[in-house]
Order: structure tokens, then C-alpha cells, then sequence
């Protein structure tokens, strides 16, 4: 027969699991339904998001840019394409 002393401890550790389960399995929902309510509102909000620059102005930026750097780097394209790289 179980003493009532070994009783006593089986009954803690069972208590004491039921509890520990209860309060794990609370936080992970917490911390589950916070993930999920912050994923929803970023998802509403790159929904609802503005491009910077409309597609013309980004095409000019584009335009200026290989402008730029056509003026920058092409004397030293020249010069190696001079000495037959």
C-alpha cells in the first residue's frame, strides 16, 4: 500500500503539472493571438500603402541615374576599351 506521505507527493506533482499546463497553455495563446492581431494590422496597412513615387517619376529618376553614371564612368571606359582590355 502507498503511504499517505507518497499520497501527498502524487498529489502535488499532479497538481502541480495541471497548474504549470494551464498557466503554458494560456501564454502561448496570448502570445499566439498578439502575433496574430499584429500580422493583421501590418497586412491592412501595406494594403493601404501609397507607392513613394508614381511609375512616371520613378522612369525619370531611372533615365538620370544611367545619365549619370554614363557621364561619370565613361572616360575610364573609354580609356580601357583604348588599351584593348
Amino acid at each position: 500500500m502507498i503511504s499517505v506521505l507518497a499520497q501527498e507527493r502524487l498529489l502535488g506533482f499532479a497538481l502541480g503539472t495541471a497548474v504549470t499546463g494551464i498557466i503554458v497553455f494560456e501564454q502561448r495563446k496570448c502570445i499566439y493571438k498578439s502575433i496574430l492581431d499584429n500580422q493583421s494590422e501590418v497586412a491592412s496597412k501595406s494594403l493601404t500603402r501609397e507607392p513613394i513615387f508614381a511609375k512616371e517619376t520613378r522612369s525619370d529618376f531611372a533615365h538620370l541615374w544611367n545619365k549619370a553614371v554614363d557621364q561619370t564612368f565613361g572616360p575610364l571606359i573609354e580609356s580601357i576599351g583604348s588599351r584593348r582590355w
